[in-house]
């Protein structure tokens, strides 16, 4: 589309993008490089993407149900307890309420990285940001004539989610209360404090706080327990091992596959096999002398902290129910370490392991792609030419049956990024069909 207009339109158009930010900005004190055009999307990703937030779902299901069946005695007991380590008892008994036993999160973001091949899920988040950032860039990319994917799926999806609730926000997500005030005022919600929930709280609500926070949150457990008693309807719920990234790791376990087949389908697990990146407990429990770490081939962590610079296309992370396990705060990339890092990061997952485990994961390298954004005044030419890698970041929509993919948020980084997520120097964008 930007081929045949005018570079002086482009830039026009910018310009509007920019100017039609809503007066409270949408992220507290964040900004972001704008661009005169969507990301386009390589052909039949589209498609690709649609398909995925069924079978998310499905995963996000089939997940819950392998806890339910190992705390009931139904299924190995270690896998339960590997999920609740960490966690206060009090929230695990909560969690376990027949209430929200069959509960799911309706909101599912995965970070989707872009690679030569196709693409990859580095993590799965069931408590995303981007909400009403997504739902704005669509309106008003839509309004400049672009045919956006998703359209206007995060606001309707969004209203049928929240139904008239309220969004519970706690003081530790701060930054994206403009966003969810924004989203909010559409959908005919309110923005609650997690901190001091009001007398006359609402049927249904949308937590927007992580449960590590729990301790800082007065009144929370309360909150909970309403939940687990039914009096409220909660998304996501509170199941704190919903939200482990350790489930990348449980799926690839070779014990386990029948049950994956079993719960998602032939034709989804292998669909999902391609995209789901290979993931390791970081458990220091040895092996025994016949045994190796599939995928790795190797016997022992001793091995993994010989791995030259090259062999490191891997990245080390904390599983969940932390305050490092969001943001790219506890990753560390393998080949971005000195030998004495990476065998310092090895030792610091495997001496976690009682109380947060970690996990290892395989690394793929984002595509670079060119896009051009807005620069600031007194650049010349004012529009810039980035080159960039891309994390897509669809959101899904889930209603009782269905799930419809609402939008897709994607984040440009500049080349030299390995870790992608939103900062100053970054475009943030819509995504298009290429041709469209």
């Amino acid at each position: 589309m930007s081929a045949a207009i005018p570079e002086s339109e482009r830039l026009a158009r910018a310009e509007r993008i920019r100017a039609a930010m809503p007066p409270g900005g949408l992220f507290a004190g964040k900004e972001w490089r704008v661009s005169p055009e969507p990301f386009a999307l390589p052909p039949g990703m589209d498609e690709e993407l649609e398909k995925l937030g069924f079978r998310l779902r499905k995963f996000t299901e089939a997940c819950n149900l392998l806890y339910r069946l190992s705390a009931s005695g139904k299924r190995p007991a270690w896998i339960a307890e590997l999920l609740d380590r960490g966690k206060p008892p009090e929230l695990v008994d909560l969690a376990r309420s027949k209430a929200i036993a069959g509960e799911v999160p309706r909101v599912l973001r995965p970070d989707v990285i872009l690679t030569e091949e196709g693409f990859t899920i580095a993590e799965l988040d069931n408590v995303p940001g981007g909400i009403g950032l997504t739902a704005w860039l669509n309106e008003v990319y839509a309004g400049e004539g672009f045919d956006v994917v998703g359209g206007k799926g995060m606001e309707e999806g969004f209203r049928a989610v929240v139904d008239a609730g309220d969004i519970v926000m706690s003081v530790e997500a701060a930054d994206y209360r403009p966003e969810m005030e924004w989203m909010a005022a559409r959908i005919g919600a309110r923005v609650v404090d997690a901190e001091k929930v009001p007398q006359d709280l609402r049927a249904n609500l949308y937590r927007f706080f992580e449960l590590f926070d729990l301790p800082n949150i007065p009144g929370s457990m309360e909150l909970l327990r309403g939940v687990a008693d039914g009096k409220h309807r909660m998304t996501p719920p509170p199941k704190p091992w919903i939200e482990e990234k350790l489930w990348f790791a449980l799926f690839w376990l070779r014990p386990l596959a029948d049950f994956w087949r079993r719960e998602l389908g032939d034709k989804h697990f292998a669909a999902l096999q391609k995209v789901i990146p290979r993931t390791w407990l970081m458990d220091p429990q040895p092996l025994p002398p016949t045994g190796v770490y599939p995928g790795l081939e190797i016997q022992s962590w001793e091995e993994l902290k010989k791995f030259s610079q090259r062999e490191r296309e891997l990245v080390i992370k904390i599983s969940g129910f932390s305050e490092l396990a969001w943001g790219s705060r506890s990753v560390k990339v393998g080949q971005d370490l000195s030998h004495e890092d990476w065998v310092r990061a090895i030792d610091e997952a495997l001496g976690d392991w009682d109380r947060r485990p970690w996990i290892l994961q395989r690394f793929h390298h984002a595509r670079v792609v060119g896009m051009d954004y807005l620069g600031t005044d007194g650049h010349r030419p004012p529009l810039q030419a980035m080159k960039g890698r891309v994390r897509l970041c669809p959101y899904y929509l889930c209603g009782e049956r269905e799930t419809k993919l609402g939008g897709v948020l994607a984040t440009i980084c500049p080349s030299d990024k390995k870790l992608l997520h939103g900062m100053r120097d970054a475009i943030l964008a819509p995504v298009m069909v290429a041709g469209h």
